[in-house]
C-alpha cells in the first residue's frame, strides 16, 4: 500500500512496515514522528530557547535510514512531484540540504500514516 508512494520500492516498504508494526499504537502521526525520532529536540531553560535544534534521534535507526532512502528516491530525477516541491520550498527557505531533507521525511511520514489508516493509496493530485 505504501509502495504507492513515489519513491518507495519493495525494500524500503518492508523495512518501513516492519520497524512500524501495527500503525494502531499511534493515534497519531506526531507519534509516529516520535518512533522515528526526527522531531525536533528543544533546548531551553529560563528564558533561554536555543535557535540551532537537532532531531531527537532516539527512535528506530532502521526506520529513520529507511526514511531517509525513501526522500533520496523520492527526490532523484523528481519522482516523486509533491516532494520535491515541498523539498524546493524548503531550500528556498534558506534551510540546509540535510534540514530539507529530514523535513520530507517528516512529510512522508504523515503520508504513511494516512494510507496506513485510512488504507488507501497514495494520490498525486
Amino acid at each position: 500500500m505504501i509502495q504507492s508512494i513515489p519513491g518507495i520500492g519493495t525494500k524500503i516498504a518492508a523495512t518501513i512496515l516492519a520497524e512500524i508494526g501495527e500503525i494502531d499504537r499511534f493515534d497519531h502521526a506526531k507519534k509516529l514522528i516520535a518512533f522515528a525520532g526526527i522531531d525536533p529536540s528543544v533546548f531551553s531553560s529560563g528564558k533561554f530557547t536555543a535557535s540551532r535544534n537537532s532531531i531527537t534521534k532516539r527512535g528506530s535507526r532502521r526506520l529513520r535510514t529507511a526514511l531517509y532512502q525513501a526522500v533520496r528516491c523520492g527526490l532523484r530525477s523528481s519522482r516523486n512531484k509533491k516532494l520535491r516541491a515541498f523539498y524546493d520550498k524548503k531550500r528556498a527557505e534558506g534551510k540546509l540540504f540535510k534540514v530539507a531533507v529530514i523535513a520530507c521525511a517528516n512529510k512522508l511520514i504523515h503520508w504513511i500514516y494516512a494510507i496506513l489508516t485510512k488504507k488507501e493509496p497514495f494520490r498525486l493530485d
